[in-house]
């Protein structure tokens, strides 16, 4: 079991940088990917950055590349998405969210926070 409580959404001009933080709580927290997801109204929720818990690889989705970075602190215990050159289309809910190396589908999930880019 995973326990994800996110913070840091609100709202910020385009061009802005916000940091999104994810409290996680659990264990044997080597077993899981991280990400976090967005939805914006009307659309799919899609993965926007993943890394797994221990040393590995991660993932961006193409609209975030080189804007957008995932990091972790092992010892507190956080997950962080630090996103930079905002833009009005990255408005949207953002989930913390985690699952079990290999599962398919992210079964652990944060309240959301909300974050509003404006032109």
């Amino acid at each position: 079991q995973v326990q994800l409580e996110e913070s840091g959404g609100g709202l910020v001009q385009a061009g802005g940088s916000l940091r999104l933080s994810c409290a996680v709580s659990g264990s044997t927290l080597s077993m899981y990917v991280m990400a976090w997801l967005r939805q914006a109204p009307g659309k799919e929720r899609e993965v926007v950055a993943a890394s797994t818990w221990s040393a590995g690889g991660t993932y961006y989705a193409e609209s975030v590349k080189g804007r957008f970075t995932i990091s972790k602190d092992t010892v507190r215990n956080m997950v962080y998405l630090q996103m930079n050159s905002l833009k009005p289309e990255d408005t949207a809910v953002y989930f913390c969210a985690a699952k079990v190396r290999g599962n398919k589908d992210y079964n652990y999930w944060g309240q959301g926070t909300q974050v509003t880019v404006s032109s």
